[in-house]
């Protein structure tokens, strides 16, 4: 399926990264129909962490597909195998960005206080560029330098059917985060595809 707002990746101001942002990747009926797909073809679930000592449900839902395994804050995610949906996202945005991936982990969050917080994908299994699909509510983004204190914190919105793009040395250099907000929010779904090197 093709999409008529595909236009450029726009480079966003930042020393020490490679961030690019391209908010309608897809048009809205594209990205309409791929929400819904996802909201029901995807194997949703809730997982807990290890944090301060007890186990914790994660603010949102998760899934991993890919050809491998991948393990953060101490939860392993198994592959599950590839779904067509999934396939062809992957094609659209590996040809947008001349890069190849081989696992997605996507995040459903429900509302505004699913969130994600400050964290770099910075494990020595990944490689260093992350694409990132965005469709439904839009949410605001931020990154904040990991070491200069003098930088402000870049931020922009996730608007439904963006393609965000982080390479090079971004994740060595920059977290970034997905905050709550008391706004009354559509839900949204977000893909990250990766690349697993282990």
């Amino acid at each position: 399926m093709e999409s008529k707002k595909e236009t450029a990746l726009t480079r966003l101001d930042m020393p020490d990264a490679e961030v690019y942002y391209n908010p309608a990747f897809f048009a809205k009926a594209e990205s309409d129909l791929y929400l819904e797909r996802l909201q029901q073809e995807v194997d949703w679930q809730q997982e807990s962490i290890r944090m301060f000592g007890k186990q914790q449900l994660l603010p949102r839902l998760t899934a991993w597909y890919g050809d491998k395994g991948y393990t953060y804050s101490g939860l392993y995610n198994a592959p599950q195998p590839w779904l067509p949906v999934l396939l062809e996202l992957k094609e659209r945005v590996e040809q947008a960005t001349g890069h190849r991936y081989n696992s997605v982990l996507l995040n459903h969050y429900r509302h505004g206080q699913d969130s994600m917080g400050w964290h770099a994908d910075d494990e020595k299994s990944l490689g260093p560029g992350i694409a990132s699909l965005s469709f439904g509510g839009e949410r605001g983004f931020a990154f904040r330098h990991r070491t200069r204190q003098d930088l402000p914190t870049a931020k922009l919105v996730l608007q439904h059917g963006s393609l965000l793009l982080m390479q090079g040395p971004t994740q060595l250099h920059w977290h970034h985060q997905l905050p709550k907000t008391s706004r009354a929010i559509q839900p949204r779904i977000n893909l990250t595809f990766r690349t697993v090197l282990a």
